[in-house]
């Protein structure tokens, strides 16, 4: 079967969930407008668009390799659940 699930982009650090946000700490760029699929443990596995993403409490269009981002996430995650670029 092949392989749709993307590139691997980075992965899960941190969930808030009273606020429904995940800090990703990223091993390629990310541009608001892409689509992400975060995949992890038995039955997470979804995708969604990036609508926006903040680092350090500031509003950002983009962010690269190396840089940890918060994005609010439409399904709870956990760390270690990896993220994929589609």
């Amino acid at each position: 079967m092949a392989d749709e699930q993307g590139k691997l982009i980075g992965k899960i650090t941190h969930y808030f969930g009273h606020i429904e946000v995940a800090v990703i700490e990223l091993t390629a760029g990310l541009k608001v407008g892409d689509t992400i699929r975060i995949v992890g443990g038995e039955d997470t596995d979804f995708e969604q668009k990036v609508k926006s993403m903040e680092t350090e409490h500031k509003k950002i269009d983009k962010a690269k390799k190396g840089d940890s981002v918060g994005l609010k996430v439409k399904e709870k995650v956990r760390e270690g659940y990896k993220v994929y670029k589609i």
